[in-house]
């Protein structure tokens, strides 16, 4: 199952888009390995860096781009679908097209990729009101 933005945004919960995107352990698949300079290189690729930052507005700096969960540590940017060395040496549609990438936290990363929801960060969202960070006013 190819798995887009599109679908994703449609999950209005935090939850719902992690089920949506775990990979159930199936982590044993063949990776770089040997060719681990090849995702390397891609990563660190200029056209790379200006994706990376266009996903990180449209998701507002927010895991799985859930709004109330910001990310305050370092922002990933996830292939929705993995990628592999052929998605590189034949610049695949997975690659650079923004409605297979999604931002993530290192912990929704990790939990995606091994399938494992108790690698996530207890989640609480906090309900705002009208100057409620405003003494004053309160």
């Amino acid at each position: 199952m190819i798995k887009t933005y599109s679908e994703l945004i449609k999950l209005p919960t935090f939850e719902e888009r992690f089920e949506y995107l775990k990979l159930r352990g199936n982590v044993g698949n063949e990776t770089f390995g040997y060719d681990r300079y090849l995702n390397q290189n891609f990563y660190k690729s200029s056209m790379w860096r200006n994706l990376r930052n266009k996903i990180i507005v449209r998701d507002e700096g927010c895991d799985l781009g859930v709004k109330g969960c910001e990310i305050y540590g370092k922002i990933i940017i996830h292939h929705m679908n993995p990628i592999t060395v052929d998605d590189i040496e034949e610049s695949s549609i997975y690659l650079m097209n923004p409605e297979y990438l999604i931002c993530v936290s290192n912990d929704t990363h990790q939990a995606i990729h091994y399938g494992d929801r108790n690698l996530l960060a207890e989640r609480s969202i906090v309900e705002r009101f009208p100057n409620d960070t405003c003494p004053w006013k309160l």
